[in-house]
């Protein structure tokens, strides 16, 4: 038995031109410091310095991993709460939060090695010794690849994004094409 599918909440043509000049914008800009660090990384940073806080009560290996841990939890568990919302706009800012916030995590992996990037740490001075991808690539043994897999993370960051905003678009557009045959059904 196959359950019938929930309609999404529906987004007007005039928000949904919005929203993708938004998210048309937002990538270039993006594109622009492809690799760097930007603004919009600022916002991801207390949510992940709150993650080591949150989960160093639960031994040194989640203290070192809550950072990322937390920072990707945050949008994803706003993502899945605006799809049981069946909310499309939101759905999609918080899963391009999610992946956008993933290229910060991939810079911070490409980093491993030459640890040139400042970091950031609650209630101390910051040293080379606190660089999270370090210490957790060294303790996998894996990092002379840490270039290599930032690479590909942020290689799956971009695709999510753009695959996000994709989704936004088709979604949004079937709903205009529903509604389309619908008024026609009527006449």
């Amino acid at each position: 038995m196959q359950l019938p599918e929930i309609e999404w909440q529906p987004v007007s043509r005039p928000e949904r031109y919005g929203w993708l000049t938004f998210y048309s914008l937002l990538l270039f800009y993006l594109a622009r410091h492809f690799g760097e660090l930007t603004m919009l990384d600022n916002v991801h940073l207390p949510i992940h310095e709150g993650g080591h806080l949150f989960f160093s009560y639960f031994g040194e290996t989640l203290h070192l991993w809550g950072g990322t841990i937390f920072q990707l939890l945050v949008p994803a568990l706003l993502a899945a709460y605006f799809v049981a919302q069946r909310q499309i706009p939101g759905t999609t800012f918080c899963c391009f939060a999610f992946f956008h916030s993933l290229t910060g995590v991939a810079t911070y992996m490409s980093d491993a090695i030459a640890r040139a990037l400042p970091l950031v740490t609650v209630g101390a001075v910051a040293d080379e010794s606190d660089h999270d991808w370090y210490n957790i690539f060294t303790q996998l043994g894996i990092l002379r690849h840490a270039v290599h897999i930032g690479s590909a993370t942020r290689f799956v960051a971009w695709s999510g994004m753009l695959v996000t905003v994709g989704w936004f678009a088709w979604r949004s557009r079937q709903q205009d094409g529903a509604q389309t045959l619908a008024a026609r059904a009527g006449s």
